[in-house]
């Protein structure tokens, strides 16, 4: 990319971000003013893959921070199902059953934690950047596929695009 205008990375940078919301490469390319054709070329360039798994991870990183700013009245919320006795039976059930596995996860996960901190402490290792147990959500979503490390399929892999 280098001899190329400011405008030329103007429009690479319009297209990272056409990209984060299109549902295909053609809508991104109309989104960016750019030909479908220079979009694919794009996508093979690494440097504009970076910029797109840096903004991909940006997206992913605010919508996280939003969930954990939340996750306390998603809490109360389910606890006052939980306690409500005028709330159906079957509501209450699952708002315990949420309580409980939620309750059992984060346990689990402040329990690996210690003993990873314990055998990096023993081996001299540093510590190395973990999601707090505050990342659990109450509900799968696509920000969990990040936490296992997997990678989201780009716009045009979930279409079956190239």
């Amino acid at each position: 990319m280098v001899g190329h205008g400011a405008k030329f990375v103007q429009k690479m940078e319009l297209a990272v971000a056409a990209l984060l919301t299109a549902k295909n490469l053609e809508e991104a390319a109309r989104a960016a003013g750019i030909g479908t054709n220079t979009l694919r070329r794009w996508v093979k360039l690494p440097e504009f893959m970076a910029a797109y798994r840096e903004a991909q991870s940006a997206l992913r990183s605010r919508a996280i921070a939003r969930l954990q700013e939340a996750s306390g009245a998603a809490a109360t919320t389910i606890l006052k199902i939980m306690l409500n006795p005028e709330e159906p039976a079957g509501a209450r059930l699952r708002a315990a059953e949420i309580v409980l596995e939620l309750a059992t996860k984060a346990a689990s996960m402040e329990d690996l934690e210690a003993r990873l901190a314990n055998l990096e402490r023993n081996t001299g290792q540093k510590k190395t950047s973990r999601r707090s147990p505050t990342a659990i959500t109450l509900l799968k979503s696509p920000l969990q596929v990040e936490a296992s490390g997997q990678q989201d399929a780009t716009p045009w892999e979930k279409n079956g695009q190239e």
